[in-house]
C-alpha cells in the first residue's frame, strides 16, 4: 500500500477550498468598502453575501461532475450534499441568527433594569436565498475556470 499524497493532486479538493477562499475574500472586500476597514475576522466569519459554504459545496459538485461525469452517482451525491448545506443556509441558520438577534435585544433590555452579562450571541449565521444564489454562481465559476486551466 503506498502512502503517497493522493489528496494532494485531488483537483476537487483544491476547487472546493478556492472557492471557500474566495467567498470569504469578496465578504472581507465587502466590509472594506462599506466601512474603508481591512477587518481580517471576515475571512473566517459565517454569513454575508456570498455564502462561502454553499460555494464550497457547489464548487465541490461542479468539479465532480466535470470530472466524473454529471451523469454519475457520485455527482449525484455531491449535488444532494450541497442541497442540505443550501437549505440549512439559508433557513435553519438564518432563523437561529434571527433568534439570536431577538435574545441580544431581550438582554439588552434586561441589562438596563438588571445586571446581567453583556455577552451577545452571534447573530450573522445564516443566509438570505440571494447569498446562497451568490454562493452558487461563485462555487460554479470557480469550478469551471480552475478546470480549464488544469
Amino acid at each position: 500500500m503506498s502512502l503517497k499524497p493522493d489528496v494532494a493532486y485531488n483537483l476537487s479538493i483544491w476547487v472546493a477550498l478556492t472557492a471557500w477562499t474566495v467567498a470569504q475574500a469578496v465578504k472581507m472586500t465587502r466590509g472594506f468598502v462599506r466601512h474603508r476597514e481591512l477587518d481580517f475576522r471576515l475571512l473566517f466569519s459565517t454569513g454575508g453575501m456570498p455564502s462561502a459554504h454553499t460555494a464550497m459545496v457547489c464548487g465541490l459538485a461542479t468539479s465532480i461532475g466535470l470530472r466524473e461525469g454529471f451523469a454519475s452517482s457520485m455527482f449525484a451525491i455531491a449535488v444532494a450534499f450541497a442541497s442540505v448545506v443550501m437549505f440549512d443556509a439559508q433557513s435553519v441558520r438564518r432563523a437561529a441568527g434571527q433568534q439570536a438577534r431577538l435574545l441580544n435585544q431581550i438582554v439588552q433590555e434586561l441589562f438596563k433594569q438588571h445586571h446581567l452579562s453583556e455577552q451577545k450571541l452571534a447573530e450573522l449565521l445564516g443566509h438570505t436565498r440571494l447569498e446562497v444564489f451568490a454562493g452558487l454562481v461563485t462555487g460554479v465559476l470557480v469550478a469551471l475556470a480552475m478546470h480549464a486551466l488544469a
